[in-house]
């Protein structure tokens, strides 16, 4: 015996065995007329189950063990809420059991009546040593499943990145603005710089910078003292502008730099510093107060996108990298890969959230409807479902997979994947 509780739970709930000419240890005809619905909760494993056995129809919970003496394991002698039970299904059948009135429960064992070959799938699939235990099945599984179960998988990655919107919206009550403001700010940081990005986005409130719409170099300047390089001696009158502008800033805002070393520069793409991302993310400041009521108003993906292209970032940053080291050209604009992340990861996600926030299916639509726009992300993960066989259309595809891998995958969930389930259901 190979295989949890759960095995056993998908095969009463999909009746994946032989039920013909049903009875219980006691010698009773039994029919299941409805299997119950399954209880992910603590209780009985099915509830509202109807059975009959001999000439009584029954109507109540059923319970699954590996074994019938798991029940006295389980303590359920003892539990009131398992009086109700009408139907103990199990394995192997290796102790009566009764309930705390003394009557006898009834049992269906299945140690017969499981095929080998079902449960040579199951082994197959929790047993491998794979980047996930479909591998070798899933590319012949019918694509309108698969693409069912990524939707699925879709909406429960969002609504539970939701939760952390939904939690800096209360600590930022309810100012939908300032929300959107920490989250774009991490997410110029990519997971690399994520963190000094978010504590140098909570040192400078967005409305700050609305003060300073009319002055860049203030902007700027307020930008990168409060991301703590400004601290420096420098030669260069840029960054001499900013520093000045700065130590009158931070006195009238009472501004607390995060602390430099907190920048990652290792094993990066000099386009990927920090200090070229702080100078885009003061130039998007600069071009556009207010982004997430933008946001909110554009349908169009294209003038979506144009939100992040051609941003006004300061000449200096095209001969270099970092302050005091000059090099000879700097693409200084965001990268068309670099604007479909912020639109995935923060934008859709915001369309996506508002909607849930407030019941208004629009919003939820046109997050999906942008994410489906989207190209799809290209990384280990989405590569190894690729060669697998699966088509990974989009960006929806590629977070429904993203998803997919994390919470059923990862945790050996196949019971509860609408993949997997047809993967054992196949001929």
């Amino acid at each position: 015996m190979n295989f949890p509780e759960d095995f056993l739970h998908y095969v009463w709930q999909f009746r994946s065995f032989d039920f013909n000419d049903l009875q219980t240890t006691c010698g009773e005809n039994l029919k299941i007329i409805n299997p119950g619905l399954l209880n992910k909760n603590a209780g009985p494993d099915f509830f509202h189950a109807k059975i009959e056995i001999g000439n009584t129809t029954w109507a109540g919970n059923v319970e699954i063990h590996l074994k019938s003496s798991d029940w006295l394991k389980h303590n359920h002698q003892v539990n009131p809420g398992y009086e109700n039970v009408i139907l103990h299904v199990v394995y192997e059948h290796d102790a009566e059991i009764t309930r705390m009135d003394g009557s006898v429960l009834p049992v269906l064992e299945l140690k017969s009546r499981i095929s080998n070959d079902l449960i040579r799938k199951y082994e197959n699939l929790f047993l491998t040593l794979t980047d996930f235990p479909c591998i070798a099945q899933i590319g012949r599984v019918d694509g309108l499943i698969v693409d069912s179960f990524l939707s699925r998988t879709l909406l429960e990655r969002f609504e539970q990145k939701t939760n952390a919107v939904t939690e800096t919206l209360n600590e930022l009550k309810g100012n939908w603005d300032e929300t959107f403001y920490r989250f774009i700010a991490r997410n110029f940081g990519f997971k690399i710089n994520a963190l000094p990005f978010e504590l140098f986005a909570k040192a400078v409130p967005q409305h700050i910078y609305a003060r300073h719409k009319n002055n860049p170099y203030q902007i700027e300047a307020l930008v990168f003292g409060a991301a703590g390089f400004l601290n420096d001696y420098f030669e260069e009158e840029y960054p001499q502008k900013l520093k000045a502008e700065f130590q009158f800033l931070q006195k009238k805002y009472n501004t607390t730099p995060v602390d430099v070393s907190l920048w990652k520069f290792m094993r990066m793409r000099p386009q990927n510093f920090p200090t070229i991302r702080l100078a885009q993310f003061a130039a998007l400041i600069i071009k556009a107060n207010h982004l997430f009521s933008k946001i909110m108003e554009i349908k169009n993906v294209a003038e979506l996108r144009a939100l992040f292209e051609n941003l006004p970032v300061n000449d200096y940053w095209r001969t270099h990298y970092h302050f005091k080291k000059v090099t000879s050209s700097v693409n200084i604009q965001i990268g068309k890969t670099s604007v479909d992340n912020v639109l995935l990861n923060t934008v859709a996600l915001f369309l996506f959230a508002y909607g849930k926030h407030t019941a208004t299916q629009y919003f939820i639509s046109r997050a999906i409807k942008l994410l489906e726009s989207l190209p799809p992300e290209q990384n280990a993960i989405t590569d190894k479902f690729t060669e697998a066989g699966v088509r990974v259309a989009n960006a929806f595809a590629s977070q429904g997979i993203l998803q997919l891998k994390k919470q059923y995958c990862d945790e050996k969930k196949c019971l509860s994947c609408g993949i997997g389930i047809k993967i054992l259901k196949q001929n």
